[in-house]
Parts: C-alpha cells; sequence; structure tokens
C-alpha cells in the first residue's frame, strides 16, 4: 500500500446545525426585508439571524471523527483526539452494532486493543467511537483496503 487509505464518517447533526442556521438567518433577513419600517420585524429577524448564526457557528466546530491507514501506522482522529498505532501490531477489527457505531481494533493475538478515554478520564476503552450514520459496509471495505482482516465471530475448537 502506497498511498494512505482515508474515510471520514459522516455527522449528521453537523448538517443539521449547518443546514438549520443557515436557514434561520435568510428567515431573519427575510423578516426584516418583509417590513423594515416595523419595529417587531426588525427585532424577530435579528433574534433569527443570530440564532442562525450561533447555530450554523457550532455545526462548523463538530469534528468528524477520521480513520486513516498509511504504510507504517492506523491513525484514528477525532477533533484534539488522536491514536497512532503502528499497523504491525493490529491483528483483526470488529464494528461493534448499535446507535453509534464504534470500531474495535485487536492485536495479532486476538486481545483487544485500549486506547486512552476520548475526555481524559482515567479510564480506558476498547473501541473507538465512529457515528451514527456510519454505515459498517463502507467500514469493512476500507479495512479491506488497508488489509486488516476481520475477527471471527464463531469460537472454533
Amino acid at each position: 500500500m502506497s498511498e494512505p487509505v482515508r474515510l471520514v464518517c459522516p455527522v449528521g447533526r453537523k448538517y443539521v446545525e449547518l443546514s438549520g442556521g443557515y436557514a434561520l438567518v435568510a428567515l431573519g433577513a427575510g423578516a426584516v426585508a418583509l417590513d423594515p419600517g416595523h419595529w417587531a420585524n426588525i427585532t424577530l429577524g435579528v433574534i433569527l439571524a443570530l440564532l442562525g448564526a450561533v447555530c450554523a457557528v457550532h455545526g462548523h466546530l463538530i469534528k468528524a471523527p477520521v480513520l486513516e491507514v498509511s504504510d507504517e501506522e492506523f491513525r484514528y482522529e477525532r477533533g484534539d483526539y488522536v491514536v497512532r498505532i503502528p499497523f504491525n501490531e493490529i491483528g483483526s477489527y470488529h464494528v461493534l452494532p448499535g446507535r453509534i457505531r464504534s470500531l474495535g481494533l485487536c492485536d495479532r493475538a486476538g486481545r483487544p486493543k485500549r486506547f486512552p478515554s476520548l475526555k481524559s478520564r482515567r479510564t480506558s476503552r476498547t473501541h473507538l467511537p465512529l457515528t451514527g450514520m456510519t454505515n459498517p459496509a463502507k467500514v469493512e471495505s476500507f479495512m479491506a483496503m488497508a488489509g486488516i482482516p476481520p475477527r471471527k465471530r464463531s469460537l472454533t475448537s
């Protein structure tokens, strides 16, 4: 693998806040443009525009999880939280189902890898959170392109 393989997980809340914020700004401008001589329309327009601007700015600040695999390392990035693992230490992976999907990585012996907590808490976790809109098939194709096999679900004797 000569080029890094990258997967950016979609964040639905980000898109909703951006579109809702821009819609409120447009609605506020429309309220002022409808009757600029009346104080109630100007007040309503300014309030709507300010709320829309706050919502849009908050939407721009939401960071999407990014998975990247290069020749040397696997990297997970979500905002300021970055996990880097040498590529040769990863044995397999599994996607945890649920409302918010997560990616679990295992070492070569099949034991789950532990990662530091996202919010600088004392506990560690065995999975990396993705988003609810992340399609498990995309994660599986991403890991297949990176050359990481899935963990077997059944125990063999």
